[in-house]
């Protein structure tokens, strides 16, 4: 614990695997912090794991907070000053700002496209691509992502079995606003 910080002030959090090997997802309670989107400035610990390139992002969720290393072997080394720099950040979250137009979550499908543009980009697109497919993001509004299909999938019945079981799932874990992903032509 830093000077003047209390068990009682701790925030709980636990770190999962992100969807890239680059990334670790930590889970927190969605009320402990109320900004979205890529994280543009921090408390003085966390932000100055930006500035000297140790994170080269850090995402805040509803619920979570995604920070990405240079590499994915950083993890080992990185770990343990990422979690104690989150843990004392998370107790000023007032001093957080982040892309997105507002913490009152009122760019809803600024945040889904965001999501679904990092899963295409991450394991789900790569996955497609192994098949000889591809999915894009065309557009999302009200809270309905729409994506666009191609090469092998377009038509594929598979391919609604992925976008369902992964794309919609996963987004929704990071956007629980989601109403819907659907297809496109």
């Amino acid at each position: 614990m830093s000077a003047g910080e209390t068990a009682d002030s701790l925030v709980p959090m636990h770190p999962q695997a992100g969807l890239r090997p680059d990334e670790v997802r930590w889970i927190i309670p969605p009320e402990a912090l109320s900004v979205r989107g890529v994280v543009v400035s921090a408390p003085p610990d966390l932000a100055a794991l930006l500035s000297d390139g140790t994170l080269t992002q850090i995402r805040a969720g509803h619920g979570s907070i995604t920070t990405r290393a240079a590499s994915a072997k950083d993890w080992q080394r990185i770990g343990a000053s990422v979690r104690s720099a989150l843990s004392s950040a998370l107790s000023d979250p007032g001093a957080w700002r982040t892309t997105d137009a507002g913490s009152d979550g009122s760019d809803v499908d600024g945040r889904i496209a965001a999501a679904a543009t990092d899963l295409i980009d991450g394991d789900i697109g790569a996955y497609a691509r192994s098949h000889g497919g591809d999915i894009v993001l065309v557009d999302v509004q009200d809270g309905v992502a729409s994506v666009r299909v191609r090469g092998t999938c377009r038509g594929c019945p598979a391919a609604e079995i992925s976008l369902r079981t992964r794309l919609e799932t996963l987004l929704r874990q990071e956007c629980p606003e989601l109403v819907a992903v659907r297809t496109v032509s």
